[in-house]
């Protein structure tokens, strides 16, 4: 700060406060924003912002509850950008039953099986509102903002896991720090975000990473940057995957309106009931098809109106939101120009500050110093991926999927009750061969994939990789499949089986046949007839060690994320019209090197 010196001579009053002290200012070294602000010292504003959407159905617009801390520099004029976390988590959740998944499969002109349990929610009352992040980014002239959504905590109107009415939710405190939208303290009084330059970055985990994916696809201005963590970018791809019901990893059971039910945790207890009632009809268990509730909740459909830099994280081994989630919502900010970077992790559910904090504060902080504040460090220019490895190690390259990567095709060749093999060159020739299995979903993947010899599984693998093998991208597999029945899972997967025989499940993917077409349409399966079902597999990053081998694996039900009907169904491999195809990272001569 400049120094006052008191002059002999009197000066006229605008003279006095040319020379007033400038308000306090952030500090930046080596690009990244410094700790010179107290982080416990500091202003905290409660405010109400009005959403333009009415979800409760009250005949008035719902309140967003937001808390605001800010340095306390602010109250000496200087202004400050926004970290802002919103989220139906703040207060708390309930205790609600998941959906019964032991239940017979949809078949077209049968009468339709119940939706399953619901209970009604207990509200847990409101929680403290606290972040890992808050003190790290307010003493470095931040502001944090959070947000609670809608149904949730102190604010109202009703949780919707993730339709339009949430976005518009989160996306209004982002209008009132620009100006654009109305706010009263707990007074009534009308709050104006005065203290800040506009400026917002969006930030989270999970939930709390979707609504930034949400929010940005809005378009909305004032939002510079987001950071999704672990953060779902189509709710359909969450529940549901190509027609068949699906879990999230270790959530056997929950759906949208579980969900819901879960964050509804306003005072009014009884306001949202109808509006999750009818999340129960819309959302569909029964065929599992693609539908106007999902896509609006596909944040994909609206990457074109993204304007914010996007800074990707995701666990590669997060089965919960599964890495496609990331993998697709990245790959379509790429091809509209969006700034983006993507940090990827050997860790499941989670954020990178307890994986490798030092280096991901200093990715973090130059991220949103640059963003926010406009300092020119270089992190736009920066490699545009960090994954970590295996071993544990982190490497930076220069986009993701590794470039260099294309899609080869490899072949399964007869032997599948026991093993099979796969060949890297060429389909199995001669007669057609047909494989046979009968579905178990009592039995779950990892249990399948080791026995000797199963009926309710095919396995086949390639001989051991002479070189290590790359996979990075997404794999899928294109089968020749016929049924003996008019409804059947199907599940694939990739195994990583290591020279002492212990295997490790690489990736996986499910479809449901009726929707061989599409996955918004049910058609009958007929049983005895071939069809050609395509199955996408869960985007993943993986390197396929010396000596180890490939396998890939074909059963019906997966007891840990299908639903789970009475075993039996037979499902019928055609070999020689069955494909494979990997993501690897220097293509044909890459794999056929290694094997």
């Amino acid at each position: 700060m400049s120094v006052l010196v008191a002059a002999a001579v009197a000066l006229p009053l605008f003279s006095v406060a040319a020379q007033a002290d400038p308000p306090p200012a952030p500090v930046f070294s080596g690009g990244q924003a410094q700790p010179v602000f107290s982080a416990t010292d500091v202003v905290r504003d409660d405010v109400w912002v009005t959403a333009p959407v009415d979800s409760d159905h009250d005949g008035k617009d719902d309140l967003v509850h937001a808390e605001v801390v800010r340095p306390k520099a602010t109250l000496q004029g200087m202004k400050v950008p926004v970290v802002y976390q919103a989220s139906p988590y703040y207060a708390g959740g309930n205790d609600v039953a998941n959906h019964n998944v032991d239940v017979e499969l949809y078949e077209p002109g049968r009468p339709q099986r119940p939706a399953g349990p619901r209970v009604k929610a207990n509200g847990v009352g409101p929680a403290s509102i606290t972040w890992r992040y808050e003190q790290y980014f307010v003493s470095r002239g931040f502001a944090v903002v959070y947000g609670e959504s809608l149904g949730s905590g102190k604010s109202t109107g009703c949780p919707t896991t993730g339709d339009v009415n949430e976005t518009i939710g989160a996306k209004a405190v982002v209008d009132w720090l620009n100006g654009r939208a109305a706010a009263k303290d707990a007074t009534g009084k009308a709050s104006k975000a005065d203290w800040s330059t506009g400026k917002t970055g969006m930030m989270g985990v999970s939930y709390n990473g979707t609504l930034p994916n949400a929010v940005a696809s809005t378009g909305v201005q004032g939002l510079e940057t987001i950071v999704p963590i672990a953060a779902i970018s189509s709710w359909y791809d969450y529940y549901r995957n190509d027609g068949a019901t699906v879990a999230a990893g270790g959530f056997q059971g929950e759906d949208a309106d579980v969900l819901a039910e879960y964050v509804y945790t306003r005072a009014d207890r009884a306001i949202c009931c109808p509006v999750i009632d009818q999340l129960v009809k819309a959302q569909d268990r029964v065929t599992g098809d693609y539908s106007r509730f999902w896509d609006v909740r596909n944040y994909r459909n609206d990457v074109a109106k993204v304007r914010a830099s996007v800074l990707v994280v995701h666990g590669l081994n997060d089965w919960n939101v599964k890495t496609s989630q990331a993998a697709e919502w990245y790959e379509l900010l790429k091809r509209h120009g969006v700034e983006h970077k993507i940090w990827l992790h050997q860790s499941g559910h989670a954020d990178p500050y307890g994986l490798r904090r030092d280096a991901w504060l200093v990715t973090l902080n130059k991220w949103m110093s640059h963003y926010l504040y406009g300092v020119q460090n270089g992190i736009q220019n920066e490699p545009k991926a960090t994954v970590q490895r295996e071993d544990m190690s982190w490497t930076d390259e220069a986009e993701w999927p590794a470039p260099g990567t294309s899609d080869v095709s490899v072949y399964p060749w007869s032997g599948g009750s026991s093993k099979g093999t796969i060949d890297t060159r060429n389909p199995m020739p001669g007669k057609p061969v047909v494989e046979k299995l009968a579905d178990d979903s009592s039995k779950t993947v990892e249990q399948l994939i080791d026995l000797p010899r199963s009926g309710n599984r095919l396995l086949y693998s390639t001989t051991a990789a002479k070189q290590a093998v790359r996979l990075s991208g997404t794999a899928k597999v294109d089968l020749a499949i016929a049924f003996d029945r008019p409804a059947a899972n199907v599940t694939a997967v990739l195994v990583d089986r290591g020279p002492d025989g212990r295997s490790r499940v690489i990736s996986r993917g499910w479809t449901d046949p009726q929707n061989y077409t599409d996955p918004a349409v049910t058609l009958p399966i007929r049983p005895g007839t071939t069809y050609h079902v395509e199955v996408g597999l869960i985007a993943k990053d993986y390197i396929l060690a010396v000596g180890h081998k490939l396998e890939f694996a074909l059963l019906s039900s997966d007891h840990d994320y299908t639903l789970r009907p009475k075993p039996g169904a037979g499902l019928a491999l055609d070999l020689g019209r069955t494909s494979i195809t990997l993501p690897v990272t220097g293509g044909k001569q890459a794999l056929r090197a290694a094997f």
